[in-house]
């Protein structure tokens, strides 16, 4: 009886959710996914690491009411910087009507980037994708984080500075979703 009436509940919670359409911000990939080793071919192509140094495809739903941009950063928390990390990349003025970036968005000539969207430096010195590049040693998480923004431009908010770019898209986050994947030499 107990069991009957708690999978009874569970339906109309589901049947609840479904209704109001509420479902979570999510950011999948078929390219990388959470606590997996990320493929060579997004790894970076210079600094003795040997990949292709193309950016994974990133698609996200369900962005919260309000979103009028996204910005997409990836970031290696674990990089022997004193405790900064590493900006891998870093794309702002998404449109709000996009949903994902297509493999090899990360082009340092920006032509794979929606219209209205542009690189932001990274810690590399570029205005493109960096791939995984870690010392020899313990692997590194590379974390894929798209952010749904509530304004429509962010600009060149960074003035070349990465912890301002990060300051500016989480002063102006609605929601963020992300993917932790690993890489190590």
């Amino acid at each position: 009886m107990l069991r009957s009436v708690s999978s009874f509940l569970g339906l109309i919670a589901l049947a609840a959710a479904d209704s109001s359409g509420a479902h979570a911000f999510e950011l999948t990939s078929p390219d990388i996914a959470e606590g997996k080793t990320i493929d060579m071919k997004h790894v970076y192509d210079s600094m003795s690491c040997t990949g292709e140094n193309v950016s994974p495809e990133l698609d996200w739903s369900d962005p919260p009411p309000g979103t009028k941009s996204f910005a997409v950063a990836v970031h290696d928390p674990d990089a022997p910087t004193g405790g900064a990390g590493f900006w891998h990349w870093l794309v702002v003025d998404i449109p709000a009507d996009v949903r994902g970036l297509k493999r090899g968005a990360g082009d340092a000539s920006g032509k794979n980037l929606p219209p209205g969207a542009h690189h932001l430096e990274t810690d590399f010195g570029d205005k493109a994708y960096g791939g995984p590049c870690p010392p020899p040693g313990k692997p590194h998480r590379y974390v894929f984080t798209v952010y749904a923004l509530k304004t429509e431009k962010l600009g060149d908010a960074a003035h070349g500075r990465t912890a301002i770019a990060g300051f500016t898209i989480n002063q102006n986050a609605l929601a963020k979703a992300s993917i932790a994947a690993l890489f190590g030499r």
